[in-house]
Order: structure tokens, then C-alpha cells, then sequence
């Protein structure tokens, strides 16, 4: 192991749990049985390939938490994959779902493969038979374990998955919430493709309107003409940059694995897209500065970053050379301990993964909540809002003896939809979650960062539910 990165992530998120447990009352075993992983389930399984050659398969499951239920983490397909990351992965999304108040026990998911080396149909086949093979181990299902999308898998492979595991469990009439992220026509919930990149901006946006901490970074407060720099366009990344832009936010930099570009105007998060779509690659963008390496990004000078690739992207060797003066961990794990301990000295404020990409996670919940309910949201109550408020303008019409614009009337009358409250759901979550973490780290001066100010209050409600439970006196 180099001597940037001493430690393996499960090891990197268990030293980071052990750095706050300090700050918490429990006692030595409910921090072990907090910290210790559940269930792993390892398989190998054979896939034949459409040129005829047998393939066997290397993939996982991990279940970190079961002191709520059902389990929930995504499933990634990456050549990276191995027991050692799906278990940090697992054990974040306990301490993530704690955080948000989201009543999830954390799991992980992986299959060691490249996405791209495989035809769509073995794909189909490998993501099929990846779920029969947790079934038979009752490792998913909406009361047990609900997988959802992560790193390499979208919306089809969800659908591959709900339809898999309902032909395996026919009759379960709750099988649609089974995994998550699933198309909308497939019962999956409007909002939730941007839902991680729109939570990762609610979370910024609440840290950006504290004046006590901008104060500390020598910013003003708001999100208006700060320089954003975004490392990754996929999903996560590109609902970053396009929510950060939107609310005016100047994007002067974005990353992805082939390259980095540099505007100080600002870039438009679409346009880089169809350019790369267009080209196979983010540089020479028109107006752009192309930089020499894609990491070259995490040391550009800017007010916010946003890893939104892979894990330990900023470490001990070039944590000292980054710029920006407040980090946003939109990925799982971007920064090494090694790098949190050079920005508590560099007073760069990093927002933790383990609530900030916890977007996600918070809609996910809110389409299996949909799935079990079986019922759109907004479909009671947009109608009864509409006639309700629009007869309250009628009637402030008339007694003021003056007219509201067209454009204001849309407004006041529009009953909400789905994504509506959904994105409302979503707002309330991320705000909620970084006033909390806020309240605790800064009404505690020995706790030296954010990240461990949440780990504080994600060990504190795990803790408190084993004791509510009987396991713990």
C-alpha cells in the first residue's frame, strides 16, 4: 500500500467512526456491534457470452445494519469492485440513512465487471442472474434488502432486477419495491434521477446561507457568484453543476476521466455534455482551457469543489496543493483520512459524503414508500390544492378589487406533483441533516471536522435504536 493511502476504505471508514466514537457516551461494545458488517455474501457464477466462451462472474452483497429494516445500498458494476469497498460502501449507507433520519439498515452491492465490455444482453443476463442468486440467499426483497442504482448501473438494470425477483416471488404484491431507481413506468418516482446531485446542492446551499461559517472560510454567504468546480459528469456530477449553475453559481471547471477543462466565465454542464457526446471527449471544448490531467481539477483555485467520481480521488500527496475552500463529497469516499487532517490545518471546510450524497438514498425511500403504498404521490391532493386555492384568489380578487398576473395565478393555483414533493421532501431532508451535524460540531470545539460531527450523530441514533430495541441495556 502506498504510503499516500495506508489504508483500505473499509479501513479509512472505520478509522473515521473510531475518530468520533470518542466523542460519544457508548461503551466499547455497541460501538463494535455498530461498526461491525452483518452479512457478506460472496458468489462466483458463470455467464455465457455471445461468442459462445463461459464467463464466471465475481460479485457481492453486504449487509452492514439491520438494526432497521429493510437493508438499502446501491449495486455498482466496476472492474474496481471487492468485498473490502462494498463494505465501507455498506457501512456509509447505514450511517448515511441514520443521518438523514431514513429508517434503512446499510448494504452495498457489486459485480467485478467493465459495463462497456459487455453486449446489452449479457448484461441483462449477468444482472438476472446476480439477482436469482440473491434471492435464494433472501438477500432482496422490499422487507429484507433493497438494492438501487450506483456506480455503472441506471434504470434498466433496476428494471431487469423488479422484474427478476417478481417471476422468482409470484404474487408478492409489494415485489415492485424491491429495488429502487427503478423507471417511472415501472413504479419507479419522478425526481429521482437528479435526487443525489439536487441533494448534494441543498446541502451546500444550507452550509453557504450559515454567515457563522462562511465567516470561517472568508466567503460571503449564498450561493450567487461563487466559482464551482465539478470533478465528473455523470449523473451525480452533471445535476451538480447544473443546479449550482442555475441558482448562480459560476461553473469554471469540470473533469472527467479523459481530461479537464478550465473556463473562467463559466461552462454550461449541457453543452460540455453534447460535446463530449459529440466527440467522445470533454477537451478542446470551444472557449475551454484544456488541462494537462483530469486531477489537475482538484487543485484548481475555486470557492467550491465537487468530487463526483470514484473514492479516494484526494489524498495525503495532493490534499496540500487543493485550493478550493469548501469540498463537497457528491461521490463515496473522495477524500482519504490523511486528506481530512491537512484540511482541518488548510481550514478547508469538507461537507461529508455520508449525508451530502445522501440524496439518493432520501428518494429512493420515498419510491419504495410509493411501492408499498401503492398510490402516486400527489395523486389525492392535487386536485382538492388546485380548487382550494384557486377559490382563495377568487376570493382576495374580489375583496382587494385587484387583479394577480397570469404568471403569479399559475403560480398560487398549481397543486402539487409528484416530483414536486419529492424535490420538497428532498429539501427538507438535506436541510434538516446539515443543521444537525452543524449544531454538533460547532457547539463542540474538540471535534475537529464536519465529517466527524456526522459520524457523531450517526453513531448516537444507530446506538439509540439497538438500546430501543432491548439488544443493548
Amino acid at each position: 500500500m502506498s504510503a499516500t493511502n495506508a489504508y483500505s476504505f473499509f479501513q479509512s471508514v472505520e478509522r473515521s467512526f473510531d475518530k468520533a466514537a470518542k466523542f460519544t457516551k457508548w461503551d466499547l461494545g455497541i460501538l463494535e456491534q455498530i461498526k461491525a458488517c452483518n452479512s457478506v455474501y460472496q458468489m462466483r457464477f458463470p455467464v455465457k457470452r455471445d461468442n459462445g466462451n463461459i464467463e464466471v462472474i465475481e460479485a457481492y452483497r453486504v449487509q452492514h445494519s439491520h438494526h432497521k429494516a429493510p437493508c438499502k445500498g446501491g449495486i455498482r458494476f466496476s472492474n474496481e469492485v471487492n468485498q473490502d469497498e462494498v463494505m465501507a460502501l455498506a457501512s456509509l449507507m447505514t450511517y448515511k440513512c441514520a443521518i438523514v433520519n431514513v429508517p434503512f439498515g446499510g448494504a452495498k452491492g457489486g459485480i467485478k465487471i467493465n459495463p462497456r465490455n459487455y453486449s446489452l444482453y449479457e448484461l441483462e443476463k449477468i444482472t438476472r442472474r446476480y439477482t436469482s442468486e440473491l434471492v435464494k440467499k433472501n438477500f432482496i426483497g422490499p422487507g429484507t434488502d433493497v438494492p438501487a442504482p450506483d456506480y455503472g448501473t441506471g434504470e434498466k438494470e433496476m428494471a431487469w432486477i423488479v422484474d427478476t425477483y417478481a417471476s422468482l416471488k409470484p404474487g408478492e404484491i409489494d415485489a415492485a419495491g424491491c429495488v429502487t431507481g427503478k423507471p417511472v413506468t415501472q413504479g419507479g418516482v419522478r425526481g429521482r434521477k437528479e435526487a443525489t446531485g439536487l441533494g448534494v446542492f441543498y446541502g451546500i446551499r444550507e452550509v453557504c446561507n450559515m454567515e457563522v461559517v462562511m465567516k470561517r472560510q472568508g466567503l460571503a454567504t449564498g450561493i450567487e457568484g461563487k466559482t464551482v468546480v465539478v470533478q465528473g459528469l455523470g449523473n451525480v456530477g452533471y445535476h451538480s453543476a447544473k443546479f449550482f449553475r442555475e441558482h448562480g453559481a459560476i461553473l469554471i471547471g469540470l473533469a472527467e476521466y479523459e481530461g479537464a477543462i478550465f473556463k473562467a466565465d463559466g461552462l454550461n454542464e449541457e453543452e460540455v455534455f453534447q460535446h463530449r457526446k459529440a466527440t467522445g471527449s470533454i477537451l478542446n471544448f470551444p472557449g475551454a482551457t484544456n488541462l494537462a490531467k483530469n486531477t489537475d481539477a482538484l487543485e484548481m483555485e475555486c470557492d467550491i469543489l465537487i468530487p463526483a467520481a470514484l473514492e479516494n480521488v484526494i489524498n495525503g500527496e495532493n490534499a496540500p496543493r487543493v485550493k478550493a475552500k469548501i469540498i463537497g463529497e457528491a461521490a463515496n469516499g473522495p477524500c482519504t483520512p490523511e486528506a481530512d487532517e491537512i484540511f482541518v490545518k488548510k481550514g478547508i471546510l469538507c461537507v461529508p459524503d455520508m449525508y451530502l450524497n445522501a440524496g439518493g438514498v432520501t428518494v429512493s425511500y420515498f419510491e419504495w414508500l410509493k411501492n408499498l403504498s401503492h398510490v402516486r404521490y400527489g395523486r389525492m391532493e392535487k386536485r382538492f390544492t388546485e380548487n382550494l386555492n384557486t377559490h382563495i384568489l377568487g376570493q382576495i380578487e374580489e375583496l382587494s378589487g385587484k387583479k394577480v398576473s397570469e404568471m403569479e395565478k399559475e403560480f398560487i393555483m398549481h397543486g402539487p406533483d409528484e416530483v414536486d414533493l419529492v424535490h420538497s421532501g428532498l429539501e427538507e431532508t438535506m436541510i434538516a441533516a446539515t443543521r444537525e451535524i452543524m449544531d454538533i460540531w460547532l457547539s463542540n470545539p474538540g471535534i475537529p471536522d464536519m465529517r466527524t460531527a456526522a459520524y457523531v450523530s450517526a453513531i448516537n441514533k444507530v446506538a439509540n435504536s439497538y438500546v430501543e430495541l432491548g439488544i443493548f441495556p
